[in-house]
């Protein structure tokens, strides 16, 4: 990808941006026009013809065969240039330019889209490659590849490349960059509290421009955590913290949403996550447009609220269903509604009185509970002793 700049996103993953928002029903066909007009224009500076067809055929654009003939010449061309530079490096220079040769054309063939070329080429690459840290920096193009297509098993297996060779080695830097590449991908793979630690240790030596600016990074973080910390790490971590005050202001309802939860302002909660203000999209919007959060929008939606009624009832011992739907904000028909679905799901420690219109809490004893799971697991090691000394015997 290009990560030239290191203080600019790839523009590969901007367009894999623009590109999610073409396909997103939510998005108004006015700003439709103008995203279909930066995803031409981005595939064309780029020669992406293989995409090209790709979009076409998603019907995301419309095929211009001349284009497209113009594009597979001019990539045609480069791409012979780059062997040429290459057999030149192999023929009269050392092995550090034979390396930087074949990393340019693993370089170009990410540029227009190639992604198996790019792979392919990736490994020669590597074969060429003695230091640890140049092999890291192979393993973040392949990163950046996953992360375009979306494909969570290159992703994973190089994530683990990555950790294997920092075993050997491996300077600070680039393991805090991996430390944000892994959080991306356990956030896109539903694993919130794994991305929340990840993040929230990477928070003072961000410099992984090329996947989002550092105030997307800042959202990322906010939102795992709300669903992954306990309320004192909340407050330790993510409340207080220097680095997010510093940022979360300019990022839209964010700073409402997540102190309205720590102060229990459960109202201006909802307001700010549901925001009801017409001209400013409110957290869900931004969830249901990022292209990494929008399949696991509804499962978020569902975690959050059960953070914020557990807060609320871990406050009472029994509280009516009125007084809490004047807390939020809402009907008492639907946190009726809410709670039934949440207490069925197991998610809320609580039973509804219909008739006297309460809740009752109902919390689990830990000890007990860790009681009951030492006993149990007594039972299972008891009966696998009997059995070896049944099979001893004979």
């Amino acid at each position: 990808m290009d990560t030239q700049d290191g203080t600019q996103q790839s523009q590969q993953l901007i367009l894999a941006h623009n590109v999610f928002l073409l396909k997103h029903p939510d998005v108004s066909d006015i700003e439709k026009v103008r995203l279909r007009d930066e995803v031409l224009n981005s595939v064309q500076s780029n020669d992406m013809t293989s995409y090209y067809e790709t979009l076409v055929t998603d019907k995301v654009l419309e095929l211009d065969q001349s284009l497209l003939e113009s594009m597979r010449a001019k990539s045609e061309e480069e791409i012979k240039k780059l062997d040429e530079k290459i057999a030149d490096a192999e023929e009269n220079l050392g092995e550090s330019e034979v390396r930087e040769a074949h990393l340019a054309k693993s370089v170009y063939y990410i540029r227009i889209g190639e992604k198996e070329k790019a792979l392919e080429q990736l490994k020669v690459t590597e074969s060429k490659t003695v230091a640890v840290g140049q092999k890291m920096d192979l393993v973040f193009y392949t990163l950046q590849i996953g992360l375009f297509y979306m494909d969570f098993d290159l992703i994973s297996k190089s994530i683990d490349k990555a950790k294997n060779l920092f075993e050997g080695g491996g300077d600070w830097e680039r393991k805090n960059r991996l430390k944000v590449y892994e959080g991306l991908y356990c956030m896109s793979t539903r694993n919130f509290k794994k991305a929340a630690n990840l993040f929230l240790d990477s928070i003072s030596t961000f410099t992984t421009y090329e996947l989002f600016p550092y105030d997307t990074f800042i959202f990322y973080t906010v939102l795992t955590s709300i669903i992954s910390l306990d309320r004192v790490s909340l407050k330790q971590k993510v409340v207080d913290a220097p680095e997010i005050l510093t940022v979360i202001g300019k990022i839209p309802h964010l700073s409402e949403f997540l102190n309205s939860l720590y102060d229990c302002q459960y109202k201006s909660f909802f307001l700010a996550f549901v925001c009801l203000n017409y001209i400013l999209a409110g957290l869900t919007e931004q969830i249901k447009l990022d292209r990494y959060l929008h399949p696991h929008f509804r499962f978020y939606m569902r975690e959050v609220r059960t953070v914020v009624y557990s807060q609320f009832l871990e406050s009472y011992k029994s509280v009516t269903i009125e007084a809490m739907a004047k807390a939020f904000g809402v009907t008492v028909e639907f946190i009726d509604m809410e709670l039934s679905r949440f207490i069925a799901a197991g998610k809320l420690h609580c039973k509804i009185d219909k008739v006297a219109g309460v809740l009752e809490t109902n919390r689990p004893d830990a000890k007990n509970a860790l009681y009951q799971a030492t006993i149990k697991q007594g039972d299972f090691l008891l009966n696998r002793i009997q059995k070896l000394s049944r099979v001893i015997d004979l």
